[in-house]
């Protein structure tokens, strides 16, 4: 026979349950009985229909996993050169290498030519040179950074960046 076991000032007493709270008692039982296995159901379901969708990444092919793959881009393997107010970003160290160089005039010209897109006229009225000057100083430009991008010039040659003034 069950019995419930409840607390009063004095002290604990047994009480035997009547037919009707016995009831209760089942009736609860099996409710959560039932729900605890549905639950059991819903899990056992929903990690099915994961397994069906989801892939391992042990069981992807190389070129799968590289699609996966992302290059961070830091700030620091970044250089940036100033001009009339513009940052121009710079990744190759050659380049960078090559553009330092160079004189500070042709190194913004050839900065604002190539990379802000600016005609020579537009050049000349911003460093207040003729459009000629500019025309033959881009020109120049272009041939030292040719001749020291060229073949092995870049390698033979170190710089510290960090020594020009920009």
């Amino acid at each position: 026979m069950l019995s419930l076991l409840l607390y009063k000032r004095k002290g604990l007493i047994n009480m035997k349950l009547t037919s009707y709270e016995e009831h209760k008692k089942h009736a609860f039982d099996s409710y959560c009985k039932k729900t605890l296995k549905n639950e059991t159901i819903n899990i056992q379901r929903q990690l099915k229909r994961q397994r069906e969708v989801e892939i391992s990444f042990s069981s992807l092919s190389e070129y799968e996993l590289k699609k996966f793959l992302v290059r961070d881009d830091y700030l620091l393997d970044d250089h940036h050169f100033q001009v009339l107010g513009y940052d121009i970003t710079l990744k190759n160290e050659a380049l960078i290498s090559a553009l330092y160089r160079l004189s500070n005039e042709k190194r913004e010209i050839i900065l604002l030519s190539y990379f802000m897109s600016m005609t020579d006229k537009e050049i000349g009225i911003a460093l207040s040179l003729a459009r000629s000057t500019v025309q033959y100083r881009r020109t120049s430009a272009l041939e030292e950074l040719k001749e020291r991008l060229e073949g092995n010039n870049y390698e033979s040659i170190s710089i510290d960046i960090s020594s020009f003034n920009k």
